[in-house]
């Protein structure tokens, strides 16, 4: 790519959800903003399968710009269908003969499931065997993530003792860090860094924003969702039950982050506060009902086929965002918080009171 339009480029934040396999998604989305050539992603934070995400791109980024960075992210993803083929997990033949990708049916899925309600992963799996840990090794030089002159990376986990999120940035993003960002308590033993013990980020930062609002490269933040917000239908069975609560436990934080950027930002605007290049323009990209179809369990299928079909997906994600937002970066928001927000009271701001004259106090 030429220096020019290197140079005219539009800069970009990415906020990067976790959800196991359903992060090839987002590996979707970021082939086709990559291929696209008209942004510069300045910094990513992810959580989970987002932070996995964001620190193979940033090494393909490091070594080779954005062809190295999609050759590397199709790689990984590979590399993780490979480890996956033995696994006992696997589809049932009737999901098989179905075409469905879910694992609710599995009867490895199912018996793994029902031995983590009565055995910790400390009880089954006492070495902390982690597959990911061999696949992050081989095809992450976590040296060139840190060195951070292309693509900053932000990696959240969660403090298990204090339950508040910790950000792992330059110099701290390691195989631990992003094991720890991806650390299901069900599934891993806590991972150990310095002392303190965590689990999945997505518990306390879904993908955190905040790291990102103090990034001068960028006043836009373009979050790749991969979790539903909403559900039209009602959960009834116990597994659909459990699943919606993972889903609202998941998508608490970001919501949250979100509605806190929004009320800071309509403050200033009220008291005729010119934020400049400190107001942050909001994006996402995302489509609801594309997600509802997935089965939760299927967030363990690994299967290449499926993870083709959700790279798609993902792609089909970026172009309609690319082709109806693209205008729209550096100068205004095109997440609609007011929907989000719809059925939540909108909070009254306080208004000064009116000083009293003394004489009529009196």
């Amino acid at each position: 790519m030429d220096t020019k339009r290197r140079q005219g480029r539009k800069r970009i934040n990415l906020a990067l959800q976790g959800g196991g396999s359903h992060g090839a998604l987002t590996w979707g989305v970021l082939d086709r903003l990559l291929e696209d050539g008209r942004l510069q992603i300045s910094a990513i934070s992810g959580t989970s399968a987002g932070a996995m995400n964001a620190v193979v791109l940033a090494d393909g980024y490091e070594r080779d710009g954005p062809d190295g960075a999609r050759a590397a992210l199709s790689q990984f993803w590979k590399a993780v269908s490979d480890a996956a083929r033995f696994s006992p997990i696997q589809r049932s033949l009737w999901d098989r003969m179905s075409g469905r990708y879910s694992l609710d049916r599995s009867p490895g899925y199912l018996f793994m499931e029902s031995l983590s309600r009565v055995f910790s992963p400390y009880d089954l799996n006492p070495t902390n065997v982690n597959p990911l840990r061999d696949i992050l090794e081989r095809h992450v030089d976590f040296d060139n993530v840190n060195r951070r002159r292309a693509v900053q990376v932000f990696v959240t986990a969660t403090n298990v003792r204090t339950g508040r999120p910790r950000i792992f940035g330059k110099g701290d993003v390691t195989v631990d860090s992003v094991l720890a960002s991806a650390c299901l308590p069900q599934m891993f033993p806590a991972v150990e860094i310095g002392g303190e013990h965590y689990w999945d980020g997505g518990f306390a930062g879904n993908p955190a924003l905040y790291p990102l609002i103090d990034n001068r490269a960028s006043q836009d933040i373009v979050v790749v969702q991969i979790n539903p917000i909403d559900r039209r239908k009602l959960p009834r069975s116990a597994r659909e039950i459990i699943n919606r609560v993972n889903e609202i436990s998941f998508n608490t934080s970001l919501i949250k982050e979100l509605r806190a950027i929004a009320l800071t930002q309509r403050i200033a605007d009220e008291a005729g506060l010119d934020l400049g290049h400190r107001r942050t323009f909001l994006h996402i990209i995302h489509t609801e009902e594309e997600v509802e179809d997935l089965a939760a369990s299927s967030k363990l299928n690994a299967e290449w086929g499926y993870l083709r079909m959700l790279f798609e997906r993902g792609r089909g994600w970026a172009d309609a965002w690319l082709a109806e937002h693209f205008d729209d970066i550096g100068l205004r928001s095109t997440l609609d918080l007011d929907e989000i927000f719809e059925d939540a009271p909108r909070p009254a701001l306080p208004t000064p009171e009116e000083p009293v004259d003394p004489e009529e106090k009196a």
